[in-house]
């Protein structure tokens, strides 16, 4: 049973381990947090903003919905430049499933 399936199951065990595979984990555990975060910056800067008009076409829903949208937190516009703007991504998890609150 490998350590990660070993946290998933719940139990409360004790373990000795050796310093060098703790070192090990340490150095694994550093590995894969700087990997997703190089993949989030990645993706940050190909993030596209599109207009109100662009995102009512895009999700095809009125602007009064998104109005709507904005005031329960469901899809919020960020100001890009004094202009109100939508993330692309934000966009595509409503259409992925997201659910109006």
């Amino acid at each position: 049973m490998s350590l990660q399936e070993l946290i998933n199951s719940g139990q409360t065990i004790n373990i000795t381990i050796g310093l060098s595979d703790l070192q090990k984990f340490a150095t694994d555990l550093i590995s894969q947090t700087k990997n997703d975060l190089e993949a989030d910056l990645i993706a940050a800067k190909s993030e596209t903003y599109l207009t109100r008009l662009e995102a009512c076409e895009h999700l095809q829903v009125d602007q009064s919905t998104l109005f709507r949208w904005a005031k329960r937190g469901y899809l919020l516009p960020i100001e890009v430049g004094g202009k109100r703007m939508y993330r692309m991504s934000d966009l595509k998890r409503i259409l992925n499933g997201g659910t109006d609150k």
